[in-house]
């Protein structure tokens, strides 16, 4: 009975920070401050104070991860208001993306054997770029641990979606197919509600991007893996 007052309060406490975190994000408006990258920073500080564990934490959580399945199908709709437009750019995005999942698991193999890190590491960073239950699944057909692959999508999910404005700007990249093809394929769905900031064709196209870069990965990660170790 403790736990479960425990988990309700760390619950409500993950939605205040959430919102805090996005007040604080339109106040003061940079990419630094992503919502999801402050809260989980506040719900990591206040699990340590208060000693809560982490399995104590997800009795509540569980409620919130509920609501990712309807989120996800909420995407659907930004897709049918620009479908003629998506139908337009079929090629550069199945190209593009192509390319950044393939980008996406080389660079995690060479950088972690370049590490020196061990190979259960290895499988389970390969699929960090897709979104988590796929990232798991791909990690654990690879002998990875599910649970680290989980970790590195978030990684991935928040670095990408913090830099991506950054490195756009470098890049003089400003097309709704470029940024929404990167953000997709490198930043899955953190990436995607970043994209849908700018505008819905850019949010539509990081979706298709996300989508597609699970169905590369699936194929390519087995392949790559044995081929680079």
């Amino acid at each position: 009975m403790h736990d479960i007052w425990i988990a309700a309060i760390a619950i409500i406490g993950t939605i205040i920070a959430y919102l805090f975190a996005t007040f604080l994000y339109k106040r003061i408006y940079t990419p630094l401050l992503l919502p999801v990258a402050v809260a989980t920073v506040l719900v990591i500080i206040a699990l340590l104070l208060f000693n809560v564990s982490y399995d104590t934490y997800m009795i509540g959580s569980k409620w919130i991860e509920a609501f990712l399945g309807p989120a996800v199908v909420a995407l659907a709709y930004p897709l049918y208001q620009n479908r003629n437009v998506l139908k337009q750019l079929l090629l550069p995005i199945l190209l593009g993306t192509f390319t950044g999942a393939l980008t996406g698991i080389v660079s995690g193999v060479l950088m972690t054997k370049g590490l020196g890190f061990n190979e259960e590491v290895l499988y389970s960073i390969t699929p960090k770029s897709v979104t988590t239950p796929v990232a798991m699944d791909i990690s654990t057909s690879l002998t990875g641990i599910d649970s680290l692959a989980a970790v590195f999508v978030m990684i991935a999910g928040i670095s990408g979606a913090i830099m991506g404005t950054y490195i756009f700007k470098v890049l003089r990249l400003d097309t709704n197919v470029g940024c929404g093809v990167a953000m997709g394929s490198a930043s899955h769905a953190i990436g995607t509600s970043k994209s849908l900031e700018n505008s819905l064709e850019q949010g539509s196209i990081s979706t298709i991007a996300m989508i597609l870069s699970a169905l590369f990965v699936s194929v390519l990660a087995p392949i790559l893996v044995m081929a680079l170790i």
